[in-house]
């Protein structure tokens, strides 16, 4: 489960413990770690608004409202041949990898993951800007494909350093390459310039024998058929409310070669929803996409926004068997140990 920052300060206030403790007192099973891009984006935390920095890749971020957003693209305004030059970081490769030293101490207890996205069109979004890349994807594919091409090798890089230094249980790799509506890019599009080296990027998981998960929010049913196709094991998050993305139908269609997670509307039913209904709707969903006797991973279809009540949080996760009292009980143990000297 993902939760915005600032509804996971909200629970450790209510829970009265560090927001580091939230995901144990509401027994969450995955540990996991940004060790691409999305790092930058997430994984550094600025105190004040304004506040910048510049990634390995160039990008500058600056901290607006609780999360970081693109400042400046380092390759945005810059010529077609600059995509094929741009160098990626691979001497940054190791400082990257080790922020997953925070989870390893869990191996062996928790389901440990290594997050090596954003890997393709959204990294291109983030060093090129989103206008250029969409223009270079139509306009001129060869460059747009040198520049994917080189962010698969290292996506790839960082996928089998992962798997060989750390007790992995998945590898998680994604791209948002669906809007609300629709593709950001046509099935045609993806198929010929980022389908193929997704496909790379999945097999350098699966040759480690571990099973691989892939995040995209958005409407993308049109290639749910394309990642089965590549051997993908998990597909995140199910963003419920977007045309072809009702999970039951997933399920019905999918659900004998993929497991799914997410699912729980974040638009609407947590952040306006009765307590009832969260459940009721919550409960319903765990029977649907486990009619067969498993395949599914509850999770929201989305970070749960701030404006969500807590209770409406304990809600959904009685409906998966985890009783508020059971959180509070572990949340009095975290405050024990805490507290002993």
């Amino acid at each position: 489960m993902w939760f915005h920052p600032a509804t996971t300060g909200r629970l450790a206030r209510a829970l009265d413990i560090p927001p580091g403790a939230v995901a144990d007192a509401l027994g969450d099973d995955i540990r996991q770690r940004w060790v691409g891009n999305n790092y930058a984006m997430e994984g550094i935390i600025h105190e004040r608004e304004g506040e910048t920095h510049t990634d390995p890749w160039g990008v500058t971020w600056i901290r607006q409202g609780a999360f970081n957003q693109v400042a400046r693209s380092p390759l945005s305004g810059a010529p077609e041949e600059a995509l094929a030059a741009y160098a990626f970081p691979y001497a940054h490769a190791v400082d990257l990898l080790s922020q997953m030293d925070a989870v390893l101490g869990d191996a062996g207890e928790k389901f440990i993951g290594c997050d090596i996205s954003p890997c393709l069109l959204e990294l291109m979004f983030r060093v090129r800007g989103m206008e250029e890349t969409l223009l270079d994807i139509a306009a001129a594919p060869a460059a747009a494909g040198a520049f994917l091409a080189h962010a698969a090798d290292f996506a790839v890089h960082l996928a089998h350093e992962a798997c060989n230094r750390f007790p992995l249980d998945w590898l998680w790799t994604g791209d948002d390459v669906g809007s609300q509506r629709s593709m950001i890019v046509s099935p045609r599009q993806w198929r010929q310039a980022i389908g193929p080296e997704l496909a790379r990027i999945i097999a350098a998981g699966k040759s480690h024998g571990l099973p691989v998960a892939y995040h995209s929010c958005g409407a993308i049913r049109d290639i749910i058929p394309d990642l089965i196709g590549m051997g993908l094991d998990v597909l995140n998050p199910i963003q419920c409310n977007c045309p072809g993305m009702s999970p039951p139908d997933l399920k019905r269609e999918f659900g004998a070669s993929l497991t799914f997670m997410g699912g729980v509307d974040t638009q609407d039913l947590l952040p306006r929803g009765t307590r009832d209904e969260v459940f009721r709707a919550t409960r319903l969903l765990i029977d649907a996409m486990t009619a067969d006797g498993g395949g599914y991973i509850l999770a929201a279809s989305h970070s749960v926004p701030p404006e969500t009540p807590l209770e409406n949080i304990f809600a959904m996760y009685e409906a998966a068997g985890v009783t508020q009292e059971e959180i509070g009980d572990r949340a009095a143990g975290i405050r024990s140990r805490a507290a002993a000297p």
